[in-house]
């Protein structure tokens, strides 16, 4: 699995996007998404109510902004042909929880994050959003979020923090986990289940 101080600068780039300026770019719709993104998601940390209320709205913006069907495919890489319909719909369920656990587990570490949106760049059909991440007693971080705009409305499918693509390392680890235990998807399903009862 992708290293806690990686998961924790990603998280905090998550909480972080509402609370700094952005710059208008060459394609506004893609940053203005970004910033929205960041706003929804800085108002439910910030917002009252208990914390299993949170995490069911964290998980509907979420849904509503990530492209968490096709980048769970994406991690998924080859054996994902292999997995029977079953396995398919049990891992991508599992997947939604590991990414809203990911983000949410460590509320209490992202006081005095900042952020701000810089430059946004064409990518085929996608756009790339530079952002900046600052945490008290940490360097500034580089974030670049990759937006797909194919299906129409604007998705996250990729975060790349610190050099790192979420979701290649994701797919890495998994595609090791595989390797290691035969190409058997059920025990990455429970290894992905044990991770989000620990993590919460």
């Amino acid at each position: 699995m992708p290293s806690r101080r990686f998961l924790l600068t990603v998280s905090a780039a998550w909480l972080a996007l509402g609370g700094g300026a952005y710059a208008q770019s060459a394609d506004g719709k893609a940053v203005a998404f970004v910033k929205s993104t960041g706003d929804q998601l800085v108002a439910v940390v910030n917002g009252p109510g208990p914390a299993p209320q949170k995490r069911q709205r964290m998980t509907q913006i979420i849904d509503q902004t990530v492209d968490v069907d096709g980048v769970a495919k994406f991690c998924l890489g080859r054996f994902w042909r292999q997995a029977s319909p079953a396995q398919q719909q049990r891992y991508i369920g599992i997947f939604h929880q590991v990414l809203v656990t990911n983000i949410t587990s460590k509320l209490g570490e992202y006081q005095g994050v900042t952020f701000a949106i810089g430059r946004a760049t064409p990518d085929g059909d996608n756009v790339n959003v530079d952002t900046t991440v600052n945490r008290p007693n940490n360097p500034p971080t580089d974030v670049k979020w990759e937006i797909g705009t194919a299906a129409g409305s604007p998705k996250i499918v990729d975060v790349v923090a610190e050099g790192t693509s979420l979701r290649l390392t994701q797919r890495q680890d998994y595609a090791s986990y595989l390797s290691q235990h035969g190409g058997n998807i059920d025990e990455l399903i429970t290894a992905m289940q044990h991770q989000v009862e620990q993590d919460r």
